[in-house]
């Protein structure tokens, strides 16, 4: 047993010796080289590595017709149009899931609620009820894509399951889904505006 444990701390030491032998040297740097870096080997040289933001390529759209040059300027028109729209839900959203998070008051949390709530109608009525129905269907997606639940879950959420079906039941008179998810791999043209104005989701 003995010979067996020495044997393998011998093996270990041998391991050891011949990693540190790999290990090359450090680089060389001036007295100006104050800036650190993660360093990394190559070619059996340590060089620096430098971690850099993600660079998407895209190729430049070609369009089949003059009339699908016209729909996507239109689909782009009114991605900017409820772009505003869909960032200040998200941000307000946000908002209250950490406000809630901070007291298990059920009265102040409600509260909360209905500040919210009272922002958000504000908005409606102020803006958002002059949206066509393509603007408010883009709207209702982004919605969806930026916060990862849909219009009628976030009400259900804050407001209960009735407050969730008469919101339904009002968005379908005029021709909206409030249960309308998002889908990169089905809105190409939708996705590709909204990176290229850099609006990313939170849920990528």
């Amino acid at each position: 047993m003995k010979f067996i444990g020495f044997l393998l701390l011998f093996s270990c030491c041998a391991v050891l010796v011949k990693a540190q032998e790999k290990i090359p040297s450090q680089p060389q740097t001036g007295k100006n080289d104050t800036i650190r870096e993660y360093l990394t080997v190559l070619n059996g040289e340590l060089v620096p590595m430098i971690v850099t933001p993600e660079i998407k390529i895209v190729d430049v759209r070609i369009f089949k017709s003059q009339a699908d040059r016209e729909a996507y300027r239109r689909l782009k028109y009114n991605i900017y149009k409820v772009l505003p729209y869909a960032k200040f839900a998200a941000q307000r959203y946000d908002k209250l899931q950490r406000d809630l998070a901070t007291t298990a008051d059920r009265r102040r949390q409600k509260l909360m609620v209905d500040t919210c709530e009272n922002q958000i109608k504000d908005l409606f009525k102020r803006e958002v009820e002059n949206l066509t129905i393509s603007q408010g269907e883009i709207l209702i997606k982004l919605i969806d894509r930026q916060t990862g639940n849909t219009s009628y879950e976030m009400v259900k959420e804050l407001k209960g399951g009735l407050k969730a079906f008469m919101f339904q039941s009002l968005a379908r008179i005029f021709g909206h889904d409030l249960k309308e998810t998002y889908d990169p791999n089905e809105e190409r043209d939708m996705e590709a505006i909204l990176q290229e104005a850099g609006f990313y989701s939170n849920q990528n």
